[in-house]
């Protein structure tokens, strides 16, 4: 298939799963994810009606917006792990950022802002998994972040965001993330975002909730050799 039939074939299933779950299918955002792949791929699918488009690495997200510029509504997800060093290239280039895990990068994010501009929507990174080596906030340190974040004048806490573990149905991981959802609107009642679910189990995060999907392959084909 080509890449409009690729996108056509994703947008049916995820208005099926979302029927399913008796969701409004309007209400899911679909990011789509390009990583490692040209920017023209980002104008082809702008071309076709996307306007989420979703990067995992600061320096291809960086090189990307400026390559295409200002396309009008193009908003840019950064999904991937953030760090301090990197904080003002990812706030000069992301509309969102999803992977806000700890103190130390919303502080950086925040002290990043340039003097116009608005405010940065962020998620909270969770992490699902019992290695603490894995990128996101360990559930019991949640509403601390969360506190934290909403303070932050430049930021807009907007929900969470994770990633299901390999060795867990994706369901019942869900159902655990859609829980550290609550706990975050009980902070900060305005952040409903949920963000989950991939090529392989965007179903299962749409039936436990989820509002956003960072789905690639599915949509963009393989991925061309790492650059």
């Amino acid at each position: 298939m080509d890449l409009a039939a690729r996108l056509t074939q994703v947008d049916a299933g995820i208005e099926a799963a979302a029927r399913a779950a008796g969701r409004d299918p309007g209400r899911i955002t679909r990011i789509v994810v390009t990583k490692f792949h040209p920017v023209s791929l980002v104008e082809e699918l702008y071309a076709l009606g996307v306007r989420d488009v979703g990067e995992n690495r600061q320096q291809e997200l960086s090189e990307k917006t400026a390559a295409v510029g200002s396309l009008e509504g193009l908003r840019w997800h950064f999904i991937g792990q953030a760090q301090t060093n990197k904080a003002k290239a990812i706030r000069a280039a992301a509309s969102v950022v999803h992977s806000v895990d700890r103190i130390k990068i919303a502080d950086a994010l925040d002290a990043a802002a340039a003097p116009d501009s608005p405010a940065l929507d962020v998620l909270l990174q969770v992490n699902l998994t019992h290695d603490p080596g894995r990128g996101g906030v360990v559930p019991d340190e949640l509403e601390r972040l969360a506190e934290h974040v909403s303070g932050c004048r430049t930021l807009r806490l907007r929900g969470v965001m994770a990633v299901a573990p390999l060795d867990e149905a994706p369901a019942a991981a869900f159902a655990r993330l859609a829980d550290c959802s609550d706990r975050v609107r009980a902070v900060a009642p305005e952040a409903s975002w949920i963000s989950a679910g991939m090529t392989a189990d965007y179903p299962d995060a749409i039936a436990a909730g989820a509002t956003h999907l960072r789905i690639g392959s599915a949509i963009t084909g393989p991925r061309p050799a790492h650059r």
